[in-house]
């Protein structure tokens, strides 16, 4: 198909823009194959570039032969184009709802795109298991890089290397994955260097409602514990919930097969819940009414940051367990592809140091969303503001995302990168010119070839050029775990997100600017100080060597 065939204007003049805190812009809007492009004459003008994937919904308006279309992307961006001449205004419209909704993954913008900068990291060589594994045996020999999954033919969802313990074979695993949901047999998401406990994710076990069991599964879990030591079983669903599970073939551990295991429900929703949940945030977020009870019931009425809570309480419980009760944990859900990440992924934020760095957090989001087969592709296929039926879409690792920016808000000194690294993740997991959110799984990517055909992510946030507008400037490496506090009151809105469209944030830019300015100089200051304090010590012992007879 080529993309002509859709565009059935490319050009048209005297189009009026209009975004909020911003004059109207005067000038020519051009559709090409991927983007939304509106340059002006006007001196000082900045251009529009806008990618078709990025466009959640478009509404249509006329006034005489002239009209409006209002674009809503999935940024939570909202702008308006005038356009004269009602044929024009049509052709627009269609073409851009059908630029905006391609099927094909190989059409999208990733394959097509060619960088401006020299690329000097192969992103996606970055993060691969055998290296994450390489850290793993400096620490413990306890464990091993299994490729029972080399060809995906044990769990789609999986990498072809996944780390399970020594003792447990191949054809162990292979039983397991018989046993758990699409074959997700649990594997390990995070070693805690300060005591040897682990904390591993699966999906669910197919128990049913007769209480099948799987001697391999036991052997394996049980084989993560040290001697006499308990474990245990994070479970993010409500105990209802997983009880109704076992009628469609699911289920969860039954204590007698797993009594060194301790099982805890923790209720955190999924899917659709999630979705309606972000579309009522938005739409309270918009609301101009300015009416003080309206607002707070809104977003009240959202469950947004009720969601919060939920996620953190449970990441929290989980780090607990590890860190000061000494014990192993599994987390599961259903599937082990939404809830379980979030939980594996900010309980080792709160652990691990490492995590808390660009590189450490880079790594994190690789191998516990990415190669840890969160559906991105399904999940971030809309976002606020889409008018179709909703499928498997779900603000997923958005939560994540917000999440950490509030143990960041909590934690300002303990983080190497800032909120904009996490606003960048966000808007690239929706619409990008990189490949590395494409896809639903490793599987999927494999089979698309990224990794020849598209640009990592990774390559261009590490370029030196670009790594320093992620950096935190009261950013102090800290090695202690991090203990956020859940509490109601402690828990924001993420105006960072939420907010940036509809209101200018001008001042706030230019306050964090003053800000990494005077740390700046006081960092220089302070090598100053230090340079005169040597200086004077040497002064200091040569007058000493002097006035000695």
């Amino acid at each position: 198909m080529e993309f002509a065939e859709l565009i059935k204007t490319p050009r048209v003049d005297n189009v009026v823009l209009h975004r909020p805190f911003h004059s109207p812009v005067w000038g020519t809007l051009c559709l090409t194959g991927h983007h939304l492009i509106l340059s002006s004459r006007q001196d000082n003008s900045e251009e529009l570039w806008l990618l078709h994937a990025n466009i959640d919904s478009i509404e249509k308006r006329f006034v005489g032969t002239s009209g409006t279309i209002t674009i809503k992307s999935k940024d939570l961006r909202i702008i308006q184009l005038e356009i004269s001449g009602m044929e024009e205004c049509l052709n627009i419209a269609s073409s851009i709802e059908a630029l905006s909704t391609l099927d094909s993954v190989t059409l999208m913008y990733p394959f097509f795109y060619r960088p401006m900068f020299e690329v000097t990291e192969n992103g996606w060589s970055l993060f691969l298991p055998e290296q994450e594994f390489e850290q793993l045996a400096l620490e413990t020999d306890d464990w091993r890089l299994s490729s029972v999954n080399r060809d995906y033919s044990v769990c789609l969802s999986y990498p072809q290397l996944v780390t399970v313990p020594k003792s447990i074979d191949d054809d162990s695993l292979r039983k397991v994955a018989a046993f758990r949901h699409a074959g997700r047999f649990p594997v390990l998401s995070y070693y805690h260097k300060k005591n040897g406990m682990v904390m591993m994710r699966s999906s669910q076990p197919l128990t049913g409602t007769n209480g099948k069991r799987c001697k391999e599964d036991e052997k394996l879990i049980n084989a993560t514990l040290k001697h006499g030591k308990r474990g245990y079983i994070i479970d993010t669903r409500a105990l209802n919930v997983a009880q109704q599970a076992r009628a469609r073939g699911g289920g969860f551990e039954q204590e007698a097969h797993y009594p060194q295991w301790r099982r805890i429900h923790k209720s955190i929703e999924r899917f659709n819940i999630l979705q309606e949940s972000l579309i009522k945030l938005v739409e309270a977020c918009n609301d101009q009414s300015h009416n003080m009870d309206r607002w707070l019931s809104k977003l009240e009425a959202s469950n947004w940051l009720t969601h919060i809570k939920e996620i953190l309480t449970t990441a929290c419980l989980a780090a607990q367990c590890i860190d000061r009760e000494g014990a192993s944990v599994l987390v599961h859900g259903s599937e082990g592809m939404d809830s379980t990440l979030q939980v594996t992924s900010l309980a080792q934020i709160i652990l691990d140091p490492r995590c808390r760095t660009i590189r450490g957090f880079e790594s994190l989001v690789e191998r516990e969303w990415l190669q840890g087969g969160h559906p991105f592709q399904q999940r971030c296929a809309q976002s606020a503001y889409s008018n179709s039926k909703q499928k498997w879409e779900a603000p997923t690792f958005l939560l994540f995302l917000d999440c950490v920016w509030q143990i960041l808000r909590q934690f300002p000194c303990s983080f190497q990168f800032n909120e904009r690294l996490l606003i960048t993740l966000y808007e690239h997991a929706y619409a990008s010119q990189f490949g590395t959110f494409l896809g639903n799984n490793d599987y999927e990517r494999n089979k698309l070839k990224l990794s020849q055909k598209t640009l990592s992510l990774w390559s261009w946030v590490n370029q030196p050029s670009e790594i320093n507008k992620f950096l935190n400037p009261l950013y102090e490496a800290n090695g202690l775990v991090i203990w956020p506090s859940v509490a109601p009151q402690s828990l924001q809105l993420w105006e960072g997100v939420f907010l940036r469209w509809n209101r200018s944030s001008k001042y706030l830019e230019e306050a964090y600017e003053e800000m990494a300015h005077i740390i700046e100089y006081n960092k220089e200051l302070q090598v100053k100080v230090n340079a005169l304090r040597r200086q004077l010590a040497e002064l200091e012992t040569e007058d000493g060597v002097l006035e000695t007879p």
